[in-house]
This record gives structure tokens, sequence and C-alpha cells, in this order.
């Protein structure tokens, strides 16, 4: 698809992972990419497999595909910076966390409104494959700002829900684990995460550092919503905070 094509640029070596999210691009991200890359850091923003091409490529991907196209853009980063955070909408919210969870050497993460409870889709985890509908409606594009799209699938296989909501069992099981600093985004009005999603994060991860704000003029997918500059600025705030030198 135009437009969801991987961010890849080099700057100094502090090194940033932003990861978009289920259904999404790295149009969801892209303002971010630039913003973060026009400050001098290596900013790596990857399309996550069977994303940004046909909702039935998706089908055909796991949440295992998903991590490693993370780990791969980790990998990348790696081999050119000293410090990594990592920044993630929704999806790419919970695939942060999953990093900061294998990755104890990641210096923080800032989460934008993280997928880690949806009770809404809780049914999908019965539904058989076999005689019922292979696609649901759309997730994509929640956002307040009037004329904004996101670059995100028109339909949603349900065999990758049950897959996200298998990535997010797993993510949540394992929250304990997450020791960095990170910086917790959450719209209180978001029609596809839930509210909670934000605290829960925000008490069961043992960071001795995190904090959450609150994004009050945007949906979902606040990235391209009001509040994107607020998430720009303040992300750029907590990584001048967590530099090693500070």
């Amino acid at each position: 698809m135009e437009g969801a094509a991987p961010f890849y640029v080099e700057g100094n070596s502090v090194g940033l992972l932003v990861s978009h999210g289920f259904t999404g691009t790295t149009q969801s991200m892209r303002p971010l990419c630039e913003a973060y890359a026009s400050e001098g850091y290596t900013v790596c923003g990857p399309r996550l497999k069977g994303h940004g091409t046909h909702y039935e490529d998706l089908e055909q991907t796991n949440y295992q595909d998903w991590i490693s196209s993370i780990e791969e853009g980790y990998e990348w980063l790696k081999q050119r910076c000293d410090t990594i955070f990592v920044i993630g909408l929704s999806m790419g919210g919970s695939l942060a966390l999953y990093m900061a969870e294998h990755h104890p050497e990641i210096r923080g993460i800032s989460v934008i409104n993280p997928g880690i409870n949806i009770p809404a889709m809780e049914h999908v985890r019965e539904i058989d494959g076999q005689n019922e509908a292979r696609f649901s409606d759309a997730i994509g594009s929640d956002i307040k700002k009037p004329g904004v799209t996101e670059l995100a699938y028109e339909k949603t296989p349900v065999r990758s829900v049950k897959e996200a909501l298998t990535l997010m069992d797993k993510v949540r099981a394992n929250l304990p684990k997450v020791t960095c600093p990170a910086l917790i985004f959450v719209s209180p009005e978001d029609h596809v995460v839930p509210a909670d999603n934000a605290q829960i994060v925000f008490n069961e991860i043992s960071s001795q550092s995190k904090e959450v704000r609150q994004l009050k003029d945007s949906y979902h997918v606040a990235t391209l919503d009001n509040d994107q500059q607020l998430i720009i600025d303040d992300t750029l705030d907590f990584i001048m905070r967590h530099l090693p030198s500070h």
C-alpha cells in the first residue's frame, strides 16, 4: 500500500524503535518517526509482517511473525546504536512491552493506548474458522480529528484477532518483568482498546520510573489525532531524561 513503507533513518547513537498497531501501517507512526529523526536520533519503524499489503496476507501470519518484525528492527538498531528506546501504538505498544520483557537492556518505552485486555474481542476465541465468517469489520481509523484517516485494512481477519489476543495474553503475563522507565499514554475515550488497559500496565510493570499521560483530545489512533504533538514532545522529553548521561 502506498504510504505503508518501513521507516529507516540513521542518526546518532540513540536508537528509537517505533511500532504501528494491528491492521494498521507505518503511516500511523510516520509523523513521530520524522519528528524523532529530525532531532538526530536513529529511527527504525518496521512494517509488521502481513500489514500494509492486503488483509489476506495478514490472515497468513501469526503473532510470532509480528514479534520477528520488531526483533529485526531491534537488531538493525543494535548494530548502529548504544542506547535504544521503544515506542508503540496499540498492539505496537503491546510489542514494546514484549521487547522490554525480553530485552532488559532497553533504556525505556513509550506506549500509546497499548492493548493488554480487550473484552470486546474475547468472543472471537470461540469462533470456528470453518463455518463462520473469516473476516470481521475494520477496526482502524478511530480518530477524533475531522478529515484524518488511518491507512489500515478495511477488513479484519478473525484468525488474526485470535493471534493478537494470544500476544496480549503473553505480554500481560510477563508485565512484572518490565523494569525500564515507562511513559504510558491513554485516550480516555478510545473505541478500540478500553482506557483501563493503561492502568493495568502501570500497575503490573515493575519499573521504578513510570507515568501515565492523558490524551484528552484524541481517540485510539492518537498519533494521527489532536494530541499528536503532545505525544511527540512528551516522548522526546522522556528520552532526554533517561539518556545514560542523565
